[in-house]
């Protein structure tokens, strides 16, 4: 199974990057390959300065060894060996009408000192954070969440969907990153679904977030903005920056296994800002975003 996949997100960073660069019309991806010293490396892929893209990466990775002690405490597990590969990309659009996006898609196994494979899942999942909320930009990156969930159990968007809500929530904030879209981890074998089949819908999801994130892009790419605008975009990036190094999982396995710095801190946005105990203005779209990442929306049905 890990070969597959390694292969799987290989190729489809491919498409990703390629289709981003056709978006853009600008920049291209610059490529670095790495090495882990334990164990493994990946392929780094960052865009920057374009006609779209300020800055984004697509990233994929694929490493191995013995589990640390720290993680060891994590996972409740005692010396182990572990393989871990995914994708991850997170992209952050120059103007502040086209919403920043994460996704990520993921394997794990571990193994006994005699190498036996003793635990494997699958995770991932994406998400839209935008500055300004057109509704129906909302609604059509949920609705391609929901239809690649529905192609293989109608009860997983409303399961992965409520995840999404509760696991990208800045506590300390009391408010959402952004508007979701799907999160699953730890999806092991079962009665119901083998790991085949949680191959088939992982790779599912993964190929659909062109669907769900392009036609945004498209649309919003070249509308007008100013400087106010710009501002909030990046006094929200904040919060954005906020999440990943304080509550994020997936940052928190980077540096807690030796990951390449460079590559696990990608997702932070080159132009950000905190502003002291700044408040919209009452009545404002501004205010709008707020009000909505205060409680999850059920946008499909909306």
């Amino acid at each position: 199974m890990k070969d597959t996949f390694f292969q799987y997100i290989h190729d489809l960073q491919d498409h990703i990057t390629s289709k981003l660069e056709e978006v853009d019309g600008k920049a291209k991806f610059q490529e670095d390959i790495w090495k882990r010293p334990e164990g493994g490396g990946g392929r780094t892929r960052v865009i920057q300065n374009g006609n779209v893209f300020e800055k984004g990466g697509v990233n994929i990775s694929g490493v191995h060894g013995k589990l640390p002690k720290s993680m060891q405490a994590y996972f409740n597990v005692g010396d182990v060996d572990f393989f871990a590969c995914g994708l991850s990309l997170v992209l952050h659009p120059k103007s502040p009408m086209v919403p920043t996006v994460h996704a990520n898609w993921r394997y794990f196994e571990m193994y006994d000192q005699d190498g036996t494979v003793v635990n494997q899942w699958f995770g991932g999942g994406q998400d839209l954070t935008p500055y300004y909320l057109f509704e129906e930009d909302a609604k059509h990156f949920h609705q391609v969440c929901k239809t690649a969930c529905d192609k293989h159990n109608p009860e997983f968007y409303p399961k992965y969907k409520a995840r999404c809500d509760e696991y990208f929530y800045n506590t300390h904030r009391n408010e959402a990153r952004g508007i979701g879209g799907l999160f699953f981890d730890y999806c092991k074998a079962s009665d119901d679904m083998t790991m085949q089949n949680w191959y088939n819908f992982v790779t599912e999801v993964g190929d659909s977030f062109l669907d769900a994130y392009v036609p945004i892009v498209e649309k919003r790419k070249a509308l007008s903005y100013n400087d106010e605008q710009r501002n909030w975009q990046e006094i929200r990036r904040g919060r954005y920056v906020e999440f990943n190094l304080v509550h994020d999982k997936g940052t928190l396995f980077g540096l807690k296994t030796n990951g390449r710095i460079e590559s696990i801190l990608m997702s932070l946005p080159p132009h950000v800002q905190w502003v002291y105990d700044h408040q919209p203005e009452v009545g404002s779209e501004e205010e709008k975003l707020l009000e909505v990442l205060k409680n999850p929306v059920d946008w499909v049905n909306l």
